[in-house]
């Protein structure tokens, strides 16, 4: 059986059977309806994957893998903050006229800093570390800017990524960690979504550095299921579950910014059924 499997279930069993209700209390989203949206929550949540045995798609929905792939290398690969340039409408409620959603994600990834080998971005600046310097314990990205919080459409949620790297006794190759950390998570929307997309980012730097990938550890300050959503983790969770897609990447792809959806090879792939019309609070 999939690994996330197992730690997804743990995880929304915890929250059903443990976590801080909200009910009540002074909260920020709302339903379409008007109706204020509230959480079962429960805090620090720590789930550990180690994208060295499986890759961590959970089988009980499948996961567009894909889809969130292109999410994540719109932010990380093309730095865009517009919408056009996404293929798929997850971000479409945040957007303007002009389908900006102001200075956040790849706004921040796309804005160059000085450092004493040059003016980098965040994104290369990763990369050249990795490469020149790859025992640094700097190696890390940020996109919660304090100062550009009032022009962005949505604070980040995943909004920090940690890489470190290891050397396993029996190997000649570097080991890519990471952590990816986020501030707030809606379990149902987004849990495996975002596992996917950051495990994938971990194959891709790994594999454009020389290295092989290892563990991807997932810190979620405020992880909730909402209160629509309950019944329906309810039902998810007691699925079949079953083993792990295989994953593999384009071998002959050697620059980060050469990888595409096209890129990403997936079979065995057996899944539960898709949840669809799932209520999205704003």
């Amino acid at each position: 059986m999939s690994y996330a499997d197992k730690v997804f279930v743990e995880m929304c069993k915890d929250i059903i059977d443990n976590g801080f209700s909200t009910e009540g209390e002074k909260v920020r989203p709302k339903w379409e309806d008007g109706t204020y949206a509230y959480t079962l929550k429960r805090f620090g949540v720590v789930n550990r994957y180690d994208l060295s045995k499986e890759f961590p798609a959970i089988t009980l929905r499948k996961t567009p893998i894909k889809s969130a792939t292109d999410e994540m290398l719109w932010i990380w690969q093309r730095k865009s903050n517009n919408i056009k340039d996404l293929n798929s409408h997850v971000w479409d409620e945040w957007a303007d006229q002009e389908g900006s959603i102001g200075k956040a994600y790849g706004y921040q990834m796309s804005v160059k800093h000085k450092y004493k080998e040059g003016m980098m971005d965040q994104v290369d600046r990763v990369i050249y570390d990795l490469k020149n310097t790859p025992y640094s314990r700097r190696i890390m990205t940020n996109m919660y800017v304090h100062a550009d919080l009032s022009e962005m459409h949505l604070y980040p949620c995943a909004y920090s990524m940690t890489f470190n790297v290891t050397k396993d006794r029996d190997s000649d190759k570097l080991r890519l960690n990471a952590i990816l950390n986020q501030r707030s998570q809606d379990v149902l929307a987004a849990n495996n979504w975002n596992v996917v997309q950051y495990s994938v980012l971990v194959h891709m730097l790994a594999q454009v550095c020389d290295m092989v990938p290892g563990e991807l550890v997932h810190v979620i300050a405020d992880c909730h299921i909402y209160d629509r959503h309950i019944d329906i983790i309810k039902e998810l969770i007691e699925r079949p579950q079953y083993p792990a897609p295989k994953f593999s990447l384009n071998p002959d792809i050697k620059n980060f910014y050469d990888f595409t959806t096209d890129d990403i090879f997936i079979s065995d792939y057996q899944a539960g059924p898709q949840v669809k019309n799932i209520p999205i609070a704003v």
